[in-house]
């Protein structure tokens, strides 16, 4: 949706090392904001994004405006949804946000044919939903994610961080340590519920407000009991709280190398 930051711009450069030609499209697409959200304050940044996307080599840059993509309007428009995933986690505290993803991801995806295209692992669950459409509407396109780009803080790159003051940016590094430490916890034998609750109560102590904290499997996004905190699963933990009024997501993907007595986990973020 522009804005870009270097998480954006590493996803060129994998599509660059995948492609003989990349095509980057920029677009903010109401059907993914609710009424109570930040459509007409979200950051729009084109002149500086162009320059950015110059800089790289990027072949094509598509900017479509509201009338190309929702010619009759966005309520008028067919959608796509992808069941179940996009009622879960994310889309509990968001409804209609994955609808409306899903929806303009399809029409870009019709309008520029790409045999290949990238997506951030910090979206984790857009990630999986957008494979899941690609793979149910039969589209000949690969899905690839790239790994999350941080600060040196260890906050999540994301357009939204600079709605942060500099006190809330001084303490948003929190969230990706929180998520650490309950990856320690369960390495270290906790049970699944009381490490997240311990998250969420450390998260709260330090002034967000947080909508979940869970632990999931990496397939479809099911809850994980201690009993499936087993050898060489995938698991990820998933976030999203509040600071001030800046909303922040973050997930920590790792796999379980041994028995829960003697865990290993290794971080992919």
């Amino acid at each position: 949706m522009g804005n870009l930051h270097e998480g954006h711009l590493s996803l060129v450069e994998i599509a660059q090392h995948k492609a003989s030609r990349v095509v980057v499209s920029i677009y903010v697409n109401p059907l993914q904001f609710s009424p109570d959200e930040d459509f007409a304050s979200y950051p729009r940044t084109l002149e500086n994004d162009l320059s950015k996307l110059e800089v790289l080599g990027v072949d094509l840059v598509f900017t479509p405006d509201d009338s190309m993509i929702y010619p009759d309007g966005e309520q008028q428009s067919t959608y796509v949804e992808v069941p179940v995933l996009s009622h879960v986690i994310e889309g509990q505290f968001r409804p209609g946000f994955f609808k409306g993803v899903a929806t303009v991801v399809s029409k870009l995806f019709n309008m520029v044919q790409p045999d290949i295209a990238i997506f951030g692992e910090k979206d984790f669950q857009q990630l999986l939903i957008i494979r899941q459409m690609v793979t149910d509407m039969s589209l000949p396109i690969e899905i690839i994610g790239g790994q999350t780009r941080r600060e040196a803080d260890g906050l999540a790159k994301s357009s939204r961080n600079n709605y942060l003051s500099t006190a809330e940016r001084e303490s948003s590094s929190i969230l990706s340590g929180s998520l650490n430490v309950c990856r320690n916890q369960i390495e270290q034998g906790t049970g699944v519920e009381q490490a997240e609750n311990s998250c969420v109560e450390t998260l709260e102590n330090h002034g967000f407000t947080v909508d979940y904290v869970t632990l999931r499997e990496t397939s479809q996004l099911e809850k994980v009991s201690n009993d499936e905190v087993v050898a060489d699963k995938e698991l990820v933990i998933l976030a999203a709280a509040k600071l001030g009024k800046t909303r922040l997501i973050d997930n920590l993907v790792f796999t379980v190398e041994n028995k829960p007595s003697s865990i290993d986990l290794q971080d992919r973020t």
